[in-house]
Parts: structure tokens; sequence; C-alpha cells
């Protein structure tokens, strides 16, 4: 079965200087065998600065406080049934990570996540239609442990301008600083952290079918609350599935 997920390689972006980075863009499709679960990565030229702002086909960046991330999306299988074909479903987008994140840098900072479509509009992704926005508040500390509890991550649904949106949460979030990258299997630490924002896990209200999106943003966001926030609460070990 062939799956139309574009693929590419690691982001890089200039922030505050002069300097111009180069990158290659591949596309490609992924070949997949009967696999109930599968990863689809994206990525994008950022440059800023005295040069233009330029973006490639796939994932689209703005993160100032690191200049080379990775974006994954988790995909599974969703069945759809039909009177005509029982076995009929599509691979929804189970969740979004974003890797190789340095929180030291990153630290304090909001992370916000979008999914954009082949007509340049957001994905719905929250319980309600302007729900376009899911972010976290990175923690003001470096942790040293996973970090899988949400309400301290403050994660929440926001509309496309960045309005916060109250109603129901169906999303979860993980901050991992230990284990393996769900990107590449590097070993993660806190400058190459995964925070994987699970797109309603229970499937009940949220099932973006994968060949719909795109491109995906990253956006860092300052924070200075976070000044006088305490650290979230971390979990001892690695948690994959929310």
């Amino acid at each position: 079965m062939t799956l139309h997920s574009p693929l590419s390689g690691p982001v890089n972006s200039g922030f505050g200087g002069g300097k111009k980075y180069k990158s290659k863009i591949i596309f490609g499709v992924a070949v997949m065998g009967f696999i109930p679960f599968i990863m689809s990565t994206f990525a994008a030229s950022v440059t800023v600065g005295n040069g233009a702002l330029e973006f490639g086909q796939g994932s689209q960046q703005a993160i100032a406080c690191d200049d080379r991330i990775f974006i994954a999306l988790g995909e599974e299988w969703h069945g759809a049934p039909t009177q005509s074909d029982p076995s009929a479903g599509y691979f929804r987008v189970r969740a979004v990570t974003v890797s190789n994140l340095d929180l030291q840098n990153c630290a304090g900072k909001k992370l916000r996540v979008r999914l954009i479509d082949g007509s340049a509009q957001e994905i719905t992704i929250g319980s309600i239609p302007d729900a376009k926005v899911m972010q976290v508040s990175l923690p003001s500390i470096a942790p040293t442990s996973n970090v899988s509890d949400s309400t301290a991550l403050l994660l929440t649904y926001l509309t496309g301008t960045g309005n916060t949106i109250s109603g129901t949460l169906l999303a979860s979030a993980v901050v991992s600083v230990s284990g393996t990258s769900i990107y590449d299997g590097s070993v993660l630490t806190a400058n190459n952290a995964d925070v994987t924002f699970f797109i309603d896990p229970a499937k009940t209200t949220v099932n973006i079918d994968g060949q719909q999106v795109f491109r995906t943003t990253v956006e860092t966001i300052d924070n200075p609350s976070a000044q006088a926030a305490p650290a979230p609460t971390a979990s001892p070990s690695p948690t994959a599935t929310p």
C-alpha cells in the first residue's frame, strides 16, 4: 500500500542574524505493509535576517529558539467501513511530534503546532471548529525526566489567531528528555527533546485523514509568566502513549 505523505530532511533556520542556511528538501512516498502505526516526517527551509523568508513545500517552521528541528506525524489505521466495503478506512493523524528541540534555549516558551490542508486552510484539531492550534508551555527549567502531565504543561487549544479556547480538551501532550527520539531513534536529552501532541487519543471526535495534511507549522512564543511558574512534575519513565 502506498501512502501519500511527503518526506523530507531536517529544518535549518537562522533567526536574528545575517547567516543564510541552505537545506535540501526531499520528497517521496512511504511504502508500508500491513502496519497499524506509521510515522511521516515533514520539513522546510526558513531564512530570516538579512535574507528573504523562504518556505519549501512541507512543514513551515517559524521557531526562534532552535535553528534545527524535525517534525514527525504519527498515523494509525482508522476503520470506516461502508456497506460495499467493510474494510474501508484511512490513516488518521494520531500525534504531532516536534523533535530535536533544545529545551535549554526554549525554556519557558509557548510551543504551538498547526496542520494545513491542500487549500492552505488550517485543519480543526480540537473539539470545536475554531480549534486550529495546540499549545503547551515548555518548562521554565529544562526537566531531567519526561513530563507527561498535560495540565502542568498548560496544554490548550487556540483559534487560528491565537485566542484561547475554553471547552473539552480531548488532547494530551508529553515532553520527553529520556529514551529515544520518535523522529530518528537518537538518544533524547534536554538539548535533543521530543514534544508530542496527541490528537484525541480516544478517536471519539477528531479523526483527521493523514492525506489531508499538506503542511505543518511550528511556532514558539515568548511566555513572560513562565519566569515565576514552578517547573512541571516529571514522570520517571518515557511515555509512549497518552
